[in-house]
């Protein structure tokens, strides 16, 4: 059984009349993890410990085989031993990062549905969802995962129903968007288990004023994001992102939200320095590279995701913007993660 780690300090809260049971942290560190994702959801761990001045929780660390994992930034980590039996009373949370879908081994999937038949709660820390999702974990449920990897995986998880939610609780399943959301689901957790007090108490240590919910988007607003607070502006360009397959032309955009063609012409060159089609295309294209990137599927299909009637159409575009094709996007893409 591998060891587990904990804390205990004195705690600036009053002692409960009993001793809370402690609770178990399995964490499951994949290849080019995120560190970000970990050490988030760790250090919340710890310091709860550390302010409640009870070790209300512990935590392991695991790789598929037991041997040292590297996180994304090249960093490598010693971990407390391999994939094996749980108790039901654990909480595993699977951590991953860049290229997850190479990192998910049959192996693992199969051990994650044997230890989820136990009842026991299963989370994926930013690309970790994948993992879930593959093994099945996630039919039917809500789940969230990094915005960079949405395009991908609704694509290829159909009967999940994908959030751009911060995190999602969904029953026994947990899933984060990534980066600090970590610190949100922890807090949650935390808050859930320990009181809200002591959830509070977390954060102000971490330095973190604003915790998000479940509610909250892990994307900067549609405004915020371009830098113009144009409400006519963010409202076509909202629909722009909600329609990549079948795109909408200019005409029925302007139409929709009470102006003439021209007058969206003349607001998208305003504000964004290029014209309304040429910015739809700059979507699609986007959305089509990630799926080149992050999906099996053919460079055929991808065109069509993305709203191509034509692959010849499709390949002319990209190579006009991205100055290379499709296939040679992917070929260099694999190379580079080979290395």
């Amino acid at each position: 059984m591998p060891s587990t780690r904990t804390t205990d300090r004195k705690s600036p809260l009053a002692a409960p009349a009993a001793a809370p049971k402690t609770r178990r942290f399995v964490f499951v560190l994949l290849n080019n993890f995120s560190l970000l994702s970990f050490a988030s959801a760790m250090e919340c761990l710890r310091i709860a410990n550390r302010m409640s001045g009870l070790p209300l929780y512990e935590w392991t660390l695991t790789s598929e085989d037991g041997e040292m994992v590297s996180c994304s930034a090249g960093t490598t980590f010693a971990v407390d031993g391999p994939l094996g039996e749980l108790s039901r009373e654990d909480t595993v949370l699977l951590c991953a990062g860049i290229a997850v879908q190479d990192e998910t081994s049959r192996r693992l999937l199969n051990w994650v549905r044997r230890e989820a038949r136990k009842g026991l709660t299963v989370g994926g820390l930013c690309t970790a969802a994948y993992v879930l999702a593959k093994a099945g974990l996630l039919d039917g449920k809500r789940a969230t995962i990094h915005w960079e990897n949405q395009d991908s995986f609704s694509e290829e998880f159909e009967e999940v129903n994908l959030t751009k939610s911060v995190f999602v609780v969904d029953g026994p399943r947990l899933t984060t968007a990534g980066g600090t959301s970590s610190i949100d689901l922890m807090l949650k957790l935390i808050a859930d288990h320990n009181g809200e007090d002591l959830a509070n108490l977390v954060a102000d240590q971490l330095i973190y004023s604003s915790i998000r919910t479940d509610q909250d988007t892990q994307r900067l607003s549609v405004p915020t994001r371009i830098g113009v607070r144009h409400p006519k502006l963010s409202q076509v360009i909202h629909k722009m992102e909600s329609h990549i397959e079948e795109p909408i032309s200019p005409s029925i955009l302007a139409k929709d939200v009470g102006m003439s063609t021209r007058q969206l012409e003349r607001l998208f060159r305003r504000y964004l320095n290029r014209s309304p089609k040429r910015y739809y295309m700059e979507l699609r294209l986007q959305k089509a590279r990630n799926l080149l990137m992050q999906t099996d599927m053919s460079v055929i299909n991808v065109a069509l995701a993305c709203g191509f009637a034509s692959p010849s159409h499709f390949s002319k575009c990209y190579r006009a913007h991205y100055e290379t094709t499709p296939y040679r996007e992917r070929g260099s893409h694999a190379a580079r993660l080979s290395i």
